[in-house]
């Protein structure tokens, strides 16, 4: 058996302590042990948080790296990220779809190019801070199968944005903290005298940070007046499709004209805003939050319903394109006709949801059991088994 002080891992340290306890572990275990540190965005267009985030973040990484004596190299991957992240990220959201750039950045990025840099540095593996999990099975013809499975942490699991990785690229990968939960990450970061120890989490998106998004924006998507609707639930009783159950019908988001509701205000440009989303909107008046339920880009119109209890913020169904359908686990792939019961979760943190998965020629149904809040078009649907393995995923179509 291979010793583990024969196997190089790149530990991708971003200054954060979650991958600095990763390498501390690693190191701790007799792994071969270097870090990388990848900056993946100069332009502070529209951050929140000051204009060298990064290079704190830089410093950080290094004091940590030599607190573990380990050696530390640097790449600059903006350019492949602003192709293959931002860019799609303005492509989405002028389509009027609410892309997820965590997810795209680990299939994109840190799975891929980073992977990539970090093979041609010697590495055997790739680590990461995930609170995520890697099983490996033996398939039927003795190739190694491998399972991503929920953190031990149910608070901080992260496997959600893992959704997209291949069996290529869960080979190369390995999750030190995800069998610990993050009070111990703390405490063992601390033990270790670590300059990251009681560094704040990173929020926002992926190595750009805290965004003003229509700012953020608006280097690519001119702003637009157009007005926004509130749809009244009174609208509702006499709608005559609330009855269906035609499974294309309920994984079909309702549309509106704006003859059905009332205009009470105006907007920027409905490419800024998202399904479900209830701050930015600034119209008072009303005694509970208005919530976006629908936005029309044609008609450059965005519907609000009040209340999070809004009927229009709820469907019992979605539906995923065959071409953006993606299975973790190619070897439990549904075939057309086939009707499985999965766990699923639509968003990061929100909690696993019971429904089924019909595969259909024209895509893949997911219809829950109880109708989902905030269904949004271009975010991920991943499902679970009962075990906790992400099996699957895909983009949400409607």
């Amino acid at each position: 058996m291979e010793s583990k002080k024969s196997i190089k891992v790149a530990v991708g340290l971003s200054g954060g302590v979650d991958s600095s306890v990763a390498a501390l572990l690693l190191k701790q275990q007799g792994y071969e042990v270097f870090a990388l540190f990848m900056q993946n965005w100069h332009d502070t267009t529209g951050t929140l948080h000051g204009d060298c985030e990064w290079e704190e973040d830089l410093s950080v990484a290094r004091m940590v790296a030599r607190k573990l004596d380990i050696p530390f190299h640097f790449v600059d991957l903006s350019a492949t990220y602003r192709q293959r992240v931002v860019d799609y990220m303005f492509s989405e959201y002028e389509k009027g779809r609410t892309p997820n750039p965590d997810v795209l950045c680990n299939r994109e990025i840190k799975f891929d190019a980073f992977l990539h840099h970090a093979l041609s540095l010697g590495a055997d593996y790739v680590a990461t801070g995930h609170y995520c999990q890697k099983e490996v099975l033996l398939g039927e013809d003795g190739k190694p199968i491998y399972r991503l499975i929920a953190g031990a942490d149910g608070n901080k699991d992260q496997s959600y944005f893992l959704c997209q990785l291949s069996q290529e690229q869960l080979a190369k990968a390995m999750f030190p903290i995800g069998a610990i939960e993050k009070p111990e990450v703390r405490r063992l970061a601390r033990e270790a005298d670590l300059p990251s120890a009681d560094k704040k989490d990173s929020q926002g998106i992926c190595f750009v940070g805290k965004v003003d998004l229509p700012v953020f924006l608006q280097q690519k998507l001119a702003p637009k007046e157009g007005n926004v609707v509130e749809i009244f639930k009174e609208y509702y009783e006499t709608a005559s499709d609330q009855a269906s159950t035609d499974l294309a019908t309920l994984a079909t988001p309702r549309t509106y004209e704006p003859r059905d509701g009332k205009v009470i205000g105006k907007h920027n440009g409905a490419q800024y805003y998202t399904i479900g989303q209830r701050k930015g909107l600034n119209i008072g008046g009303h005694v509970h939050p208005l919530f976006i339920i629908h936005i029309d880009m044609d008609r450059n119109v965005i519907y609000v319903g009040e209340g999070q209890d809004h009927p229009g913020l709820y469907r019992p169904a979605l539906m995923i394109l065959p071409e953006e359908t993606h299975w973790v686990r190619p070897d439990l792939a549904m075939r057309v006709g086939e009707t499985r019961d999965y766990w699923i979760r639509i968003r990061y943190r929100q909690p696993l949801q019971r429904g089924q998965l019909i595969c259909r020629e024209e895509g893949m149904y997911i219809r829950f059991d109880e109708a989902q809040r905030g269904i949004t078009p271009g975010q991920f649907a991943a499902w679970y088994s009962d075990e906790g393995e992400l099996v699957g995923s895909g983009v949400i179509h409607r």
